[in-house]
């Protein structure tokens, strides 16, 4: 482990990225663990901040935790030794976590905090440590561009290739986030091949690939649908469930029935963001489902 952490974290330059990646998971598991204390109305717990009768939401914590870690780590960017870098970056996590632990009130500006819609937040916090762990296991995004032989090779026609093979590489992301698939285009920005396979497969039927191409094509649309509910329903299922764990249900009742709300929340939301895309041109309201849990366009919140 010592070794491990000597060749690939520090002696990489990584170590801010650990720290940030510990911060944010400490403090994002601090501050769930003291929302529920809170919900439970445990006696000995802090309560919530107050000043005046008016509650503070941890997001406004975060913003200033981040502002302030962030422009250290602009002063010291020059001069400053990477454990100084780390511990700044410590810090930035922190805030970066009470941030997006309250992602879905800033989204939907309501405070849906223990809703259903509440879960966009553990989402934008899963999708925060997917990257950050990629990033320190020394994957980079647009996989196909080497950045080191892009600056170092004195070869216009290497240059010139590379940055094409990178325009194809967002070119072919493009189509897959089209395609409604969200984490198969964020971790192909990592992992090329996953990439190529979210471009081949069915769309989803709701996003706007589907829009453009599937319309015309009933059966092509039917099969998107089918497969959408066969293969999204255990996959939903298991992150409500792993929702629910990490950031409480939105009631007592459903605590007790965890695997019981997983599956008729899941169901619920298969209905909601599972339907055929409307035409090109269409007046409908209906989401693109391009990200699930969007308002429709046009809608308020």
């Amino acid at each position: 482990m010592h070794e491990w952490l000597e060749t690939e974290i520090i002696g990489q330059g990584r170590l801010p990225l650990l720290f940030f990646l510990l911060g944010f998971l400490g403090t994002f598991l601090f501050i769930r663990v003291s929302v529920r204390m809170i919900r439970a109305e445990v006696s000995w717990w802090p309560g919530n901040v107050t000043p005046g009768g008016h509650h503070v939401h941890h997001v406004v914590f975060g913003v200033v935790a981040m502002l302030v870690s962030g422009v250290s780590l602009i002063a010291v960017y020059e001069d400053g030794t990477q454990m100084t870098g780390a511990v700044l970056a410590a810090f930035f996590g922190g805030g970066a976590a009470l941030v997006l632990d309250e992602f879905a009130l800033i989204f939907y500006l309501q405070d849906v905090y223990w809703s259903a819609e509440g879960r966009a937040s553990v989402d934008a916090v899963f999708v925060a440590v997917a990257v950050t762990g990629l990033l320190l296991l020394g994957f980079r995004p647009l996989e196909l561009m080497d950045v080191t032989s892009f600056r170092d090779s004195p070869e216009i026609g290497v240059r010139v290739g590379i940055a094409v093979l990178s325009v194809v590489n967002l070119l072919i992301a493009a189509v897959v986030l089209s395609k409604g698939k969200i984490w198969t285009g964020l971790l192909g920005l990592f992992v090329f091949p996953i990439l190529l396979v979210g471009a081949i497969r069915l769309s989803r039927p709701g996003a706007p690939w589907a829009r453009w191409r599937y319309t015309d094509k009933p059966k092509r649309m039917l099969r998107a649908l089918e497969r959408e509910r066969k293969w999204r329903r255990p996959v939903i299922r298991a992150k409500i469930f792993v929702q629910d764990f990490i950031a409480g249900p939105p009631s007592a009742e459903q605590v007790r029935k965890a695997a019981e709300h997983a599956k008729a929340a899941a169901e619920a939301e298969l209905d909601q963001v599972v339907h055929p895309a409307p035409p090109p041109g269409s007046s409908s309201l209906v989401a693109s489902g391009t990200m699930d849990g969007l308002p429709a366009p046009g809608s308020t919140t």
